[in-house]
């Protein structure tokens, strides 16, 4: 019997958005606890340009593995077409969205007109959220939960010994989002505000008026000035950017206080002891149940998702040559048809 097909993106060798190939894939059939879910929308992030690269900054020990063709991807928004044996909680028809496969390998494939993955992955998709908007907050809804509200599981971080336990947030906090306008900042921006915390949000002046359509108390221009010689006193620094540099936001934190690095940063465990900062960090995991949280701030309008720019699916090349000159305000999405 024939192998049913569709169209994606593949990647047969790594490099830049110039290797991903809009062409024909074999179809995938669910499995055992496992959703087919037809494709209308799907999220953009960089574990999918790290994918589409091979992680070449990555120790071999910490890369998850692959084979190639690969098919990047992890987040989707799109309809159940079947339910795989022992699957519960959904049915043919049902308008899911979802994290999928995700950190367990590189190739999420949800760059496709179908992807299969574990029923647990999926949520419900609210009713008044179109499909580009829940495909949106997938991966950066869960990474901001699970820094600030609940990591929702117990499994370490590749690049820590320490787990990471969220601080509790709520009046008379302050919290500082380090590149505000992204895909990971926007949303926790309002989680934050969410809790009844007050908000610092650091980004480009140009993101002003959006971030403060969000609810940031407080914007800090970071081309005129340096976030971490204006801050004081804050309770808890959400980096959304990270990196060599995410150190210099210590002297923002008072004793006592949290910085959380949602990208590997470079820190001194001694000079974090001796300023009393908690330095720590989690890696963001598939869930269907946070998801599902997530959905119903989303649909009473609690929470927000700013769509930066939309591409067809066939044009994943140029939405990540955008991705790749950066000042991105929301998501990135790619739309099926």
């Amino acid at each position: 019997m024939p192998t049913e097909t569709m169209n994606a993106i593949r990647v047969h060798e790594y490099g830049g958005p110039e290797v991903l190939r809009y062409e024909t894939a074999p179809k995938p059939e669910p499995g055992p606890g496992q959703l087919l879910v037809r494709v209308h929308a799907v999220g953009v992030n960089p574990p999918d340009w790290y994918a589409r690269g091979g992680m070449p900054d990555v120790p071999e020990e910490l890369k998850p593995p692959t084979t190639l063709p690969l098919i990047p991807g992890t987040d989707v928004s799109g309809v159940v077409a079947e339910v795989g044996t022992g699957a519960e909680g959904f049915a043919v028809g049902d308008e899911v969205f979802g994290m999928v496969n995700f950190p367990l390998s590189l190739q999420g494939k949800a760059y496709a007109e179908f992807v299969a993955a574990s029923a647990t992955d999926f949520a419900h998709k609210p009713a008044g959220v179109d499909h580009a908007h829940a495909a949106a907050v997938a991966m950066s809804g869960l990474t901001a939960w699970q820094f600030l509200v609940e990591v929702g599981h117990d499994f370490p971080s590749p690049f820590q010994a320490v787990r990471h336990r969220p601080m509790a947030l709520g009046p008379g906090s302050t919290v500082l989002v380090n590149g505000a306008a992204g895909g990971v900042g926007h949303l926790a921006l309002q989680l934050a505000r969410w809790k009844g915390a007050r908000v610092i949000a650091v980004a480009s002046g140009g993101h002003e008026e959006f971030l403060r359509g969000l609810g940031a108390d407080e914007i800090i221009d970071y081309t005129k000035e340096r976030p971490e010689e204006v801050a004081h006193d804050v309770d808890l620094v959400l980096d959304c950017v990270g990196g060599p540099h995410s150190s210099r936001f210590l002297r923002a934190v008072k004793r006592g206080g949290s910085l959380y690095p949602v990208y590997f940063g470079e820190f001194d465990d001694e000079e974090n002891a001796r300023l009393g900062v908690t330095v720590t960090a989690t890696q963001v995991r598939s869930s269907g149940a946070q998801l599902a949280e997530i959905g119903r701030l989303l649909q009473d309008g609690t929470l927000r998702v700013a769509i930066d720019s939309t591409f067809a699916l066939k044009d994943a090349q140029a939405a990540h040559e955008r991705a790749a000159r950066g000042h991105l305000r929301g998501k990135i999405v790619l739309t099926v048809a």
